[in-house]
């Protein structure tokens, strides 16, 4: 095993151990990296240097750092959290945080090519990536969980009147959700209408105005900022973009969630390629099939009804969808036949967890995701690496896989995976500080 490379001198908390890792036959995994404090993007530019952005989910302080003669060294600071991710082109150094989008540039000089995004809410704007029209493309998640505000908004008394909004014009069922008002009286019962401020109703057939800079959507614009266009909308949290050969553009949209005024279960996380002008099915439609189906109805709970009177049109089907939760973030696309199929793409699964109530006890028991799937030419999905035990390593303690967040190719060929680091036993939406590594993947023989 070659010698492990420390981020920084902060005592590592993690046990790693790559044997821990079961791997598809061929391939070898080990360490190139630990000790990373929650590092969320892995970049290589064309101009061969190694770049990864920590999130500053845990510190609050998001940053970027560089290899150089063997070590990370800081590169750049001052980010607003949550740092998504980065990328490259021609010198410039792209930046995606919270409402943000930064460019550094060759001589050190930055500047905001882009604010104001409507990223306030439970998904913020995800990374960059650069069309074949020479124009800048990316993403921007959703305010709610499946169109409503309500009490699990967590950022509801900061920004009360924050709400998603439609990318077209739109016609509403004025379906409305009662909670009880966080924002004022506890025994006050409001009432809160789909892509609608907080306690603020919607009346049958109301219409909604389209807007560019749309709620759950990929913007494009030229690569100073400027000529912001919507491309598509209709999509709920996304959390990574990129072209591949072809210049196709890809997505992975992480499906509903089964909670807030409006739960939708089994919804599963969609692996989308991303056609201009359409609507992806935000917030009536799950990996392209209606909400109304029987199977999207919570246990004991209300089944989902459409918010919408009518639909901008049928939604596309994903190229690949993953089990509910998977948590889909970073992808690359294979690009030399020795380490795979051309065109094969490998996709970092982050997962999930939840409490179960089990003899009167809540455990915690993790759902889907902790791995590194390959999804093939056909759309078809296949595990590529995870532990041996199944589980994340903070439930087993074995030295494997934490939340794998992003995935990339090497100009040596190589597969690095990023993972974010190792979530708090008591807390797993919390993730340990400075457990983060990156693990390298080649092929054997």
């Amino acid at each position: 095993m070659p010698n492990r490379l420390k981020y920084n001198q902060i005592e590592n908390k993690r046990y790693i151990n790559p044997k821990d890792i079961t791997i598809e036959s061929g391939y070898t995994i080990d360490v190139f990296a630990e000790a990373i404090n929650t590092p969320s993007s892995i970049l290589f530019t064309e101009d061969g240097d190694l770049f990864i952005a920590n999130s500053g989910y845990t510190s609050g302080k998001a940053d970027i750092s560089i290899f150089r003669n063997g070590a990370f060294e800081l590169y750049a600071e001052g980010f607003k959290p949550p740092l998504t991710g980065i990328n490259y082109r021609n010198g410039n150094l792209y930046v995606s945080h919270k409402a943000t989008i930064t460019v550094i540039k060759k001589d050190g000089s930055r500047e905001d090519i882009i604010q104001g995004l409507p990223s306030y809410g439970d998904y913020s704007n995800c990374r960059v990536d650069f069309g074949p029209n020479g124009k800048m493309y990316f993403g921007i998640g959703t305010a709610t969980n499946s169109g409503v505000v309500g009490n699990d908004n967590l950022w509801l008394s900061d920004y009360p009147t924050f709400h998603d909004r439609p990318g077209s014009y739109i016609i509403l069922n004025g379906q409305n959700f009662p909670t009880d008002n966080v924002l004022g009286k506890a025994s006050e019962t409001v009432y809160t209408g789909a892509f609608s401020s907080y306690g603020e109703p919607n009346q049958p057939f109301e219409i909604k105005k389209g807007i560019v800079k749309a709620s759950g959507s990929i913007l494009r614009a030229n690569m100073d900022g400027t000529d912001l266009e919507l491309v598509a909308w209709g999509l709920r949290s996304i959390a990574y973009i990129k072209f591949d050969a072809s210049q196709r553009l890809f997505a992975s949209n992480n499906g509903y969630d089964l909670r807030g005024s409006r739960p939708i279960a089994n919804a599963p996380d969609e692996f989308c390629i991303i056609t201009e002008g359409s609507w992806y099915g935000f917030p009536d439609y799950a990996g392209g099939d209606p909400v109304t189906l029987s199977r999207f109805q919570p246990e004991g709970g209300r089944q989902p009804e459409f918010l919408l009177y009518s639909h901008p049109s049928l939604p596309p089907k994903p190229y690949a969808v993953f089990p509910p939760e998977s948590t889909i973030i970073g992808f690359d696309f294979t690009k030399d036949y020795r380490f795979s199929s051309i065109g094969d793409i490998f996709i970092a699964e982050f997962g999930s967890v939840h409490l179960k109530s089990i003899g009167g006890f809540s455990v915690q028991y993790p759902s889907t995701g902790y791995r590194v799937s390959k999804v093939s030419n056909n759309g078809g999905v296949s595990t590529f690496a995870m532990n041996k035990s199944g589980f994340p390593a903070y439930i087993t303690n074995e030295g494997g896989f934490g939340r794998p967040a992003d995935i990339v190719f090497g100009s040596d060929g190589a597969l690095y995976i990023l993972d974010t680091g190792t979530s708090n036993r008591e807390d797993p939406s919390d993730i340990i500080p400075n457990t983060g590594v990156i693990w390298k993947v080649t092929k054997s023989g």
